[in-house]
């Protein structure tokens, strides 16, 4: 019989009520069946055996090339997945004898099971971590003995080989006394909810606190509850700091820019003031001496609004000052201009010197165009200012999530979780990181994971 499928391995989920499930597969023997019953919860697996019993099972189907069934005595449950695979013996039964008839249905069934063993090892590989066919690796062999193997870490070298590298430590829960530890020993000061790791093999003495005690030397901190709490208040309290100046950075960049408006605004109305004045001086001919009061005043605006424009550039913080003297002396302008307009109408021999006064003007209120444009620059400046501080408070708060009543599900921006995160729960008083899948507290964690998963850089950020 040939054998056309390369399937070997039926999974089903239990629903407490269903006994019977199907396999797709040829077995020559009810043995050569493998039946797996998992528990999800744990990921407990148990293989279960033929006969009459609670656990047990009988079968269908021997030697049908579609398969059969497997049908258990007890339902499994709907906390449990059923794994039917095929097992074959690996034995060989099939004998030749010389000069004999050959037998074509026992070299067929000989075929048959070679095929079936092929198929079954080829499942487990698939199962396997493995190189792929363009790698290469010197060697998959250990050298290293189980003695020298025991408690360290499978690794790869610098050049991409297998090695055998640090000391894992172990974490032995609170510190008591008359207890033997050994190097590496991880422990909890109960009386100051320090982490203490084991330097030296010894039998402990003496009582808590751990840095007064008589073996004291034979422990190093490695995690300090009340440094890690207080450092994580006062990253708390300077994230709202730097929260509230980002803010006030931001109003004070706004309102510069909005005063340096005003500022380029009141100096266009000066410059359209000046233009006025010249016209109307054009149009005059009576009261010189007016005309010459009327110029004098004019220069002494234009001086002001200049003088109030150098201010406004010298400094972005006091822009909006700088920007109400330059209105102020724009607006002064304009009524010179206007008073000169007045006086044109009776000036006849000073025209001339009223025109000359007017062009000053026009100069004067170019140069406070020129200041209010300096005077947006900066205002410019101080968002740049404002948006950086953001950026900064932003970066922090990516790292250190703040005080919270409860493991957060996403960070402060609600983005995803990442490995190293921290943030201290204000309902245990306990600073926890997370590791990649849950929140951990500081105080009470296996901490030989610590440096893989960030925490010694987040802890430096807190700090």
């Amino acid at each position: 019989m040939t054998i056309s499928t390369t399937i070997i391995k039926n999974s089903y989920s239990g629903d407490g009520s269903n006994k019977t499930f199907t396999y797709a597969f040829k077995i020559a023997d009810e043995d050569f069946i493998e039946v797996i019953v998992k528990t999800n919860a744990t990921g407990t697996e148990s293989v279960r055996s033929i006969g009459t019993g609670s656990t047990n099972y009988a079968v269908t189907g021997v030697g049908e090339a579609s398969g059969g069934s497997v049908i258990f005595v007890t339902a499994p449950t709907n906390l449990e997945t059923v794994v039917l695979r095929r097992s074959t013996t690996q034995t060989q039964a099939l004998d030749l004898i010389e000069n004999d008839n050959l037998p074509a249905n026992s070299i067929e069934n000989a075929f048959d099971k070679n095929l079936s063993l092929i198929q079954e090892l080829q499942e487990q590989i698939d199962r396997s971590i493995k190189l792929s066919r363009a790698n290469t690796m010197t060697s998959t062999e250990f050298t290293v003995s189980a003695t020298d193997r025991a408690s360290k870490i499978l690794a790869f070298d610098s050049s991409g080989e297998l090695s055998i590298t640090q000391e894992l430590g172990t974490y032995k829960g609170n510190w008591a006394a008359s207890t033997a530890y050994v190097p590496r020993d991880i422990v909890k000061d109960t009386s100051t909810n320090n982490i203490f790791i084991a330097v030296t093999a010894h039998t402990s003495s003496g009582s808590q606190p751990l840095t007064t005690n008589t073996d004291s030397a034979k422990w190093a901190l490695i995690v300090d509850a009340a440094s890690a709490t207080t450092s994580a208040s006062a990253a708390a309290t300077s994230a709202t700091a730097a929260a509230s100046s980002a803010t006030a950075a931001a109003s004070s960049a706004s309102t510069a820019t909005t005063k340096a408006s005003e500022a380029a605004t009141s100096a266009t109305n000066a410059a359209t003031s000046a233009s006025t004045a010249s016209t109307q001086a054009t149009n005059s001919g009576n009261s010189a001496t007016a005309a010459a009061t009327s110029e004098t005043n004019a220069g002494n605006s234009a001086t002001a609004a200049a003088s109030s424009a150098t201010s406004a550039s010298s400094s972005a913080s006091t822009a909006t000052t700088k920007a109400s003297e330059a209105s102020t002396s724009a607006t002064n302008a304009a009524s010179s201009a206007t008073a000169a307009a007045s006086s044109a109408t009776t000036a006849t021999t000073k025209a001339s010197e009223a025109a000359t006064s007017a062009t000053n003007s026009a100069s004067s209120a170019s140069t406070a165009t020129t200041k209010a444009s300096e005077a947006a620059s900066s205002a410019t400046a101080a968002a740049s200012s404002a948006t950086a501080a953001a950026n900064s408070a932003d970066a922090f708060d990516d790292v250190y999530l703040g005080t919270k009543s409860s493991d957060p599900t996403q960070d402060n921006d609600g983005d995803a979780l990442a490995e190293g995160m921290l943030y201290f729960n204000s309902s245990t008083n306990r600073l926890k990181f997370y590791d990649g899948s849950a929140w951990n507290n500081v105080e009470a964690t296996d901490t030989s994971s610590f440096a893989t998963k960030g925490f010694s850089t987040a802890m430096s950020i807190a700090l």
